[in-house]
C-alpha cells in the first residue's frame, strides 16, 4: 500500500467512526482527500490549510476534504497523522454541524 492509499484508509477508518455516531447528521455529507489545497495567488504567510468545508448548496452536497500533504509535513508518525486527520475531521464536522468540537467527539 502506497502512501496515499494510506492516508486514504485512514481518513476513511475515521470518518467511519464519526458517522456511527452522527449516521443522520453526516448521511449526505462527501468527504475526501486530496494531495494538497488550490490556493489561490493572492494566499500570504498563512499556514496551508490541512482540510477544508464546502457547505451543502441546492445543487451539491457538503463536502469535507483532508489535505495529505499538508497533514504529512506537520505529522511525522502514524499516530501524529492519525491524531491529525481527526482533528481536522472533528473540526470540520463541528462547524458544519454548529457545535464545538468536543461535543462531535469528546
Amino acid at each position: 500500500m502506497d502512501r496515499r492509499e494510506e492516508f486514504d484508509s485512514l481518513v476513511v477508518s475515521l470518518v467511519d467512526r464519526l458517522a456511527a455516531r452522527w449516521r443522520s447528521e453526516l448521511h449526505d455529507v462527501e468527504f475526501g482527500t486530496e494531495d494538497v489545497p488550490q490556493l489561490p495567488d493572492t494566499w500570504t504567510d498563512e499556514p496551508v490549510p490541512l482540510g477544508s468545508l464546502v457547505r451543502r448548496t441546492p445543487q451539491t452536497p457538503a463536502r469535507i476534504v483532508v489535505f495529505r500533504r499538508p497533514v504529512e509535513l506537520r505529522a511525522t508518525t502514524r499516530l501524529e497523522r492519525a491524531t491529525l486527520v481527526n482533528e481536522v475531521l472533528v473540526e470540520h464536522v463541528a462547524q458544519l454541524l454548529g457545535c464545538e468540537p468536543d461535543e462531535v467527539d469528546p
